[in-house]
């Protein structure tokens, strides 16, 4: 290729040397660039064409420098490009500005607003293109407004608005949909987005697609999972990139019915099955509690990315299930694939979820001995949860004070819940201490010293933690427990009373309580942290979200149903004790998925193996 190039460039400053004076020559030259651009693949050779663009004077051909911004983006070069468009070197000739036009700002902000760290500079050239007196036309601001979501920015979102409105573009169904994206991706632009929507006088599955997926990306799933069926009832069709959307949702929310139903839809309507797609199912079976489903559908591939891998050995992982995960990763590896760092925590998580501390260790010391892969703070943080787990607090906190990198809030937490856990209260508490004083104003810290202070019953210190709370404004986050029911989803809180069935569903706790009891249940009295009486404490622990949900349940399925229940918060460890024994008395599987990992009770063993 450099060859050919070199020749080519030669045989054009040739064949105008020896032109006649009198000939007419511009579409020679701009032709053989034009065509030379075209066939350029590597830097190399797009800086022989710009030294030929130089000599033959088009630089301020703005059909040239177009061809040229777009050639260097197509492979990453557009910092090079901008740099001979944009010179700030006074020895480069500057291209006079009456030759830029919108075809070539739209080139470089597009190349601009495509990279990953540098979408702050496609909002510069915009500027530049609004003080050179070039008009932005439709295309320009789908690009504009990619680069305001890539950094979140919603005042300046708001403005590039106001402009779109301002010149007539508001209409245009590109112009809308990237709109409605980039308010989704901007803190507090979520009512925007939905009145851009709304307010749309017409709309597509990317229209659609575009606000399904800001609803599922805030979490806020339910309401994702709503504007997937207006959208049905709108009679506008999904795409693979609707259904991602929707299947992300469905995910958060651990509806596994809903999910059984989108895969089917996904076959019925022949939908693309993209690796995005299928991948995205993989990640929903797993996470709703069916990873063999997951792993049938992983298995059916033919292609696979690190991606599916991951998302098969997480869900392994997740489900206490560590040796089988384990050994997905020692295959991914025979196979040729090479594991990146996500792979590595979802591998160090499985040994964290099934007490596989030696195999942790291994996986650990690989990452950078065998891959070269320098671990991060995300995998220290693994092997502090692995070790604390475990019950090993002191090795944790030795593996704690020999790490390369300072270590975060995350891990300092981890411990603390470790010494709650194993008794080590005073170590709790000292560390608890460290924390609030670097971390004043996070709730978490002063809710785990409170938690060692109930555990010593030192309900004065707790009472005196809980008061700074409520003065600085800070609230324990609640307890809530989802279960889905005929492709209905409920929710209940601790002490929740605003189902219409609340009296059933108490005496259905009520029932629980005694026949378990009946079969050998003690009530983990220390997890109420009030410093009341017995009797109360174990009415408080009757009324957690979980109980009620799973009360709810027995009332409304058949005996022997599977019960899938969905918590906000990790189990604690009255739930988590009360739980298998109710597996037990009543026959069922109970399948809870709480903020860490899935915990199957059946017969009253639980699939953790109290690694919880």
């Amino acid at each position: 290729m450099k060859t050919n190039l070199s020749g080519a460039i030669t045989t054009t400053l040739t064949t105008l040397k020896h032109l006649p004076p009198h000939t007419t020559k511009p579409r020679v030259p701009e032709q053989t660039c034009l065509t030379l651009l075209q066939s350029s693949t590597t830097l190399s050779s797009l800086t022989q064409i710009h030294a030929l663009i130089l000599k033959l004077g088009l630089h301020n051909n703005p059909l040239v420098l177009t061809k040229f911004a777009s050639t260097s983006s197509n492979f990453n070069a557009i910092h090079y490009a901008s740099q001979f468009l944009f010179p700030s070197d006074q020895n480069t000739p500057l291209p006079n500005p009456i030759y830029y036009d919108a075809f070539l700002f739209n080139t470089v902000i597009r190349a601009y607003a495509q990279t990953v760290d540098s979408k702050s500079t496609a909002l510069h050239f915009y500027k530049t293109m609004l003080r050179y007196g070039v008009v932005p036309n439709k295309f320009t601001y789908p690009f504009v407004l990619k680069a305001c979501a890539g950094i979140a920015d919603l005042n300046l979102g708001q403005l590039v608005h106001g402009f779109v409105v301002k010149l007539g573009f508001e209409d245009c169904l590109h112009v809308q949909n990237t709109m409605v994206h980039m308010y989704c991706y901007c803190e507090g632009g979520d009512g925007y987005a939905r009145k851009v929507f709304d307010e749309s006088p017409k709309s597509d599955s990317i229209t659609w697609s575009a606000m399904i997926g800001g609803y599922a990306r805030l979490g806020r799933s339910a309401e994702a999972v709503g504007l997937f069926r207006e959208m049905q009832v709108a009679g506008v069709r999904p795409d693979e990139i609707t259904m991602v959307s929707v299947l992300s949702a469905c995910t958060d929310l651990g509806a596994l019915e809903l999910g059984k139903w989108l895969e089917s839809y996904v076959e019925r309507k022949e939908i693309t099955k993209s690796l995005e797609l299928c991948n995205a199912l993989i990640d929903m079976f797993a996470k709703c509690g069916d990873v063999d489903k997951a792993m049938k559908l992983f298995r059916r591939m033919s292609t696979r990315t690190i991606v599916s891998w991951t998302s098969v050995i997480d869900g392994l992982a997740m489900h206490g299930r560590g040796l089988e995960a384990v050994s997905l990763f020692d295959e991914m590896v025979e196979r040729g694939v090479t594991p990146d760092d996500v792979a590595f925590i979802g591998v160090l998580s499985a040994c964290s979820h099934s007490g596989l501390v030696d195999k942790g260790h291994y996986y650990f010391n690989s990452m950078q001995k065998s891959f070269g892969i320098v671990p991060k703070i995300e995998h220290h943080g693994c092997m502090v949860d692995l070790l604390s787990r475990a019950g090993l607090v002191r090795e944790a906190l030795e593996f704690v004070r020999k790490m390369p990198i300072e270590p975060n809030q995350i891990i300092w937490r981890s411990i603390i819940t470790a010494c709650h856990a194993r008794g080590e209260l005073k170590l709790g508490e000292s560390i608890s201490k460290e924390l609030i004083k670097s971390e004043p104003m996070h709730e978490s810290n002063y809710v785990l010293l409170s938690n060692i202070y109930a555990k010593l019953l030192r309900w004065e210190k707790k009472t005196k933690v809980r008061e700074m709370m409520d003065m600085k404004g800070m609230k324990k986050i609640p307890g809530s427990t989802m279960i889905e029911l005929n492709n209905e989803m409920y929710e209940f809180v601790a002490g929740d009373k605003s189902h219409n069935q609340y009296k059933e569903i108490y005496e259905m706790v009520e029932e629980m309580g005694k026949k378990i009891k009946r079969a050998g249940y003690v009530p983990t009295t220390s997890q109420v942290l009030l410093d009341i009486d017995e009797e109360d404490k174990e009415d408080a622990l009757h009324k957690h979200s979980e109980k009620l949900a799973i009360a709810f349940a027995l009332l409304k399925t058949k005996p022997g149903t599977p019960i899938r229940i969905v918590k906000n918060l990790r189990v604690c460890e009255d739930c988590h004790c009360a739980t298998k024994f109710i597996s037990k008395v009543y026959d069922r599987e109970i399948v809870v998925r709480d903020r860490n990992r899935f915990h199957h009770f059946k017969n009253g063993l639980c699939s953790c193996g109290d690694f919880w």
